[in-house]
């Protein structure tokens, strides 16, 4: 039988991005998180219902700024105490994972999807996901782009504006466009 879309999608094979299930599935992040903008701070808390309830894993402490986006959502797994600053996208077509303690500063980006390099392939709407993994106890300064099948280890820092292409080791500072270690 043949894979669904989302089926390709999740084993990290081609799929078309204009697929009905996952137009629903998006429907259903921007519903989330269009409540997410619009509720009073008081009756939002940290992060609103919908919101939380979308993600595969969110602690109780994570602290998420309005002018937030996702694509899914149901692909994004935050750690105690992370904090995602005001304008931050995430598009989660892969597996996104935010260890203990990181906060991304105002207007990250993180990009999951990979589109097709052949012109004709790029037409169908193919792309391919690849997750990206964020350590613990790391600080992404604003307007920083993170992309696909990238995976920044535990305390590290990536500058404000840097676009990071590359896996950050553990401990490092990188900055720049793009982003290589600092003083490297």
């Amino acid at each position: 039988m043949p894979q669904s879309e989302l089926e390709k999608m999740k084993a990290g094979q081609w799929y078309s991005c204009l697929d009905p299930e996952l137009d629903a599935m998006r429907a259903r992040a921007h519903e989330a998180v269009h409540e997410h903008s619009i509720l009073p701070p008081a009756e939002r808390g940290n992060i609103a219902p919908k919101l939380r309830a979308l993600f595969a894993q969110c602690a109780e402490d994570v602290r998420i700024e309005t002018r937030f986006h996702c694509a899914y959502g149901v692909n994004i797994r935050l750690g105690r105490d992370v904090f995602i600053n005001v304008g931050c996208t995430i598009l989660d077509t892969a597996p996104v994972t935010l260890g203990d303690h990181s906060m991304l500063g105002p207007n990250v980006q993180i990009y999951c999807a990979q589109h097709h390099k052949d012109p004709e392939l790029r037409q169908q709407h193919l792309e391919i996901a690849l997750p990206v993994t964020i350590g613990r106890n790391v600080w992404i300064g604003g307007g920083a782009i993170i992309l696909a099948g990238v995976s920044i280890g535990d305390n590290a820092i990536v500058g404000a504006g840097a676009v990071v292409t590359k896996n950050v080791a553990p401990g490092t500072t990188v900055v720049g466009n793009p982003a290589r270690v600092m003083g490297g």
